[in-house]
């Protein structure tokens, strides 16, 4: 499969949502030919984990991150052999065909690196700054000018990314205080939540006074709790028009970490708040870091807000179902899709709004895959070992025998041609 096919054609315009809020109106930004805001489709970021000096493998891992989906992707920048590979990895991306722009992770000596490798900011798309850890007292508004003067002399748009692990606590401690004074203190946790988009704010309103123009600025304002990010990302939203970058700053592994983020943004987007996310999915032990990025896109995409890949409907079967046939066949289709959905994406424009449903049983199974694109009802305990095959709701041919899912497969490829193919 060639790298080339991550040149991927600019996403197409969200779908309506039934019962969704109007979408949030804010600013559109460009991001190396990425629009983010404004009308523009929710984007999935990634972050990589790789050293970024290893510049063979920071490419590696950037161009795994955009072949499964990831439309912007962040590296960390944290010092000088990390900044001066930056250059590097966009020239070997480039070698690849991989255009998915990279956006610079800064934080504590943002400023000297900048300075001190000026061929970083050009080769970046967007920088990402954190005020909490841009510097304290009189230093910290130099520094902060330093970053801001790079992404206007470069023209890189900015995301200011506030975090509850970092916050600027003379920010803090100030708001606390004002807040001792009142005759009704808010609880502790209502300050924090408002220092976190005061930050934001009085950090963009700063990069503006220096020149940063207002279409050239993303806040985000990450915390590790659900309801937190729910009553921050509210308050941010009612209270100025920049795009807005959604996530859990640490979601955590596995199951809880894919819950406790699709809880959290599910919420948000259905309010239409957030122009870009991140499942920040802590992976297992030699785990593939390209799950956070199937994770995002399925949150986009089981809320009807975009497509990326063909849908696989599956029963979760029952004591009618006391074969594993359906559950490989489901599990092998479904890889076998995403698998294809690099070169498909443009060979076959459409094919992500695909549903193919692998049923388990007579129950519910000719009724399901009736409403896909195309579906299988397998066989369940005590049934006709044969399997009806129905393409756009309509039986086509029974499938039976040892090599079913084979046979069934090539049924799906062949669909897709002549469907799909036929859309160019």
């Amino acid at each position: 499969m060639s790298d080339q096919a991550l040149n991927m054609p600019k996403p197409p315009a969200c779908l309506p949502v039934w019962g969704a809020a109007v979408r949030r109106r804010s600013v559109c930004i460009d991001v190396a030919g990425h629009r983010i805001g404004g009308d523009a489709p929710i984007l999935v970021q990634s972050m990589t984990n790789t050293d970024t000096a290893d510049v063979a493998a920071t490419v590696a891992q950037v161009a795994a991150l955009a072949r499964a989906g990831s439309e912007v992707v962040r590296i960390t920048v944290n010092n000088a052999e990390a900044a001066a590979a930056v250059p590097l990895i966009r020239e070997g991306l480039e070698k690849r065909g991989v255009s998915v722009p990279l956006v610079g992770d800064f934080h504590f000596n943002g400023h000297r690196l900048l300075t001190q490798h000026p061929a970083c900011a050009e080769a970046l798309a967007k920088l990402r700054i954190n005020p909490g850890n841009v510097g304290k007292g009189a230093k910290r508004d130099e520094q902060f000018a330093t970053m801001i003067e790079f992404a206007c002399r470069y023209g890189k748009p900015v995301r200011i990314g506030v975090n509850w692990g970092s916050l600027d606590q003379a920010l803090l401690a100030r708001l606390m205080d004002d807040n001792a004074r009142q005759p009704q203190p808010k609880e502790a946790a209502v300050i924090m939540r408002e220092a976190l988009v005061t930050s934001a704010l009085e950090s963009a309103q700063q990069a503006e006074a220096l020149g940063l123009a207002h279409d050239r600025i993303v806040l985000s304002c990450k915390v590790s709790g659900v309801q937190d990010l729910i009553a921050v990302y509210r308050d941010l939203a009612a209270r100025c028009d920049y795009p807005l970058h959604l996530g859990l700053t640490e979601a955590g592994m596995g199951s809880k970490g894919i819950v406790a983020s699709t809880a959290a943004m599910a919420v948000l987007l259905q309010e239409g708040i957030g122009d870009t996310i991140r499942v920040s999915l802590t992976p297992e032990p030699g785990g593939d870091r390209t799950r956070e990025v199937v994770v995002a896109q399925e949150i986009l995409q089981t809320m009807g807000l975009r497509s990326f890949t063909p849908l696989v409907i599956a029963c979760p079967g029952c004591g009618r179902t006391t074969s594993t046939v359906f559950q490989e066949l489901a599990d092998r289709i479904q890889g076998y899709l995403r698998a294809q959905m690099p070169e498909w994406r443009g060979k076959y424009p459409g094919v992500e709004e695909m549903h193919v449903a692998v049923m388990g049983c007579v129950v519910n199974g000719p009724g399901e895959s009736k409403q896909a694109n195309i579906g299988i009802s397998l066989p369940g305990s005590g049934e006709t070992p044969v399997a009806p095959v129905f393409v756009d709701g309509v039986k086509t041919v029974t499938l039976k025998g040892e090599r079913i899912a084979e046979e069934f497969q090539a049924i799906v490829d062949q669909y897709v041609r002549d469907r799909y193919g036929a859309a160019r």
